[in-house]
């Protein structure tokens, strides 16, 4: 059968016409280019909660290094410079942290672990002080990966756990 003339006149425009392509071309790479997007920016929130953390450990360390009480033997003077480190590693206080903000949602003292210098009698070695975060959760914002595993917890699958360790300087 052949078609009349305006009939292929219509055909010919119909098939050439790319108008709404752009859409569809939209419609098939969007959501691609949302997940990389906000996949980009929850590894940027990680990389931030780490340096973070990372530079809290420095902060209490650093003080413990010039703190005079680091090594003394009584066990009243070693608590006190403990707590007073890791308020100063939580709030960036170190009097006290009840009115204030921890640095990271989630961190409180119980995840401050402070190792004070060797006051052994007759140690000569070097002596060092360690201040590290243990047992901090990250939380994600947006990729929940308990919701895709059937997983109880949402928690990523490594700990952030910064330590900084330096020398005792008295």
């Amino acid at each position: 059968m052949k078609l009349p003339p305006f009939a292929k006149r219509s055909r010919a425009r119909l098939i050439s016409d790319e108008r709404g392509s752009s859409i569809v071309e939209l419609a098939i790479v969007f959501p691609i280019l949302l997940l990389l997007f906000v996949g980009v920016a929850e590894i940027g929130r990680l990389f931030y909660t780490y340096t973070t953390l990372a530079k809290a450990t420095k902060m209490g360390a650093r003080f413990l290094t010039t703190e005079k009480d680091a090594e003394s033997t009584n066990t009243t003077t070693i608590a006190n410079t403990k707590t007073r480190a890791a308020r100063l590693v939580v709030c960036g206080f170190e009097d006290t942290c009840t009115d204030r903000p921890s640095i990271l949602p989630g961190l409180t003292t119980a995840n401050v672990l402070v190792t004070l210098p060797n006051t052994t009698p007759g140690f000569l070695g070097p002596r060092y002080v360690k201040v590290e975060i243990t047992g901090y959760t990250y939380n994600p914002l947006v990729f929940n990966v308990a919701g895709a595993t059937d997983a109880t917890s949402s928690t990523f699958y490594f700990p952030l756990e910064p330590a900084t360790e330096m020398r005792y300087m008295h």
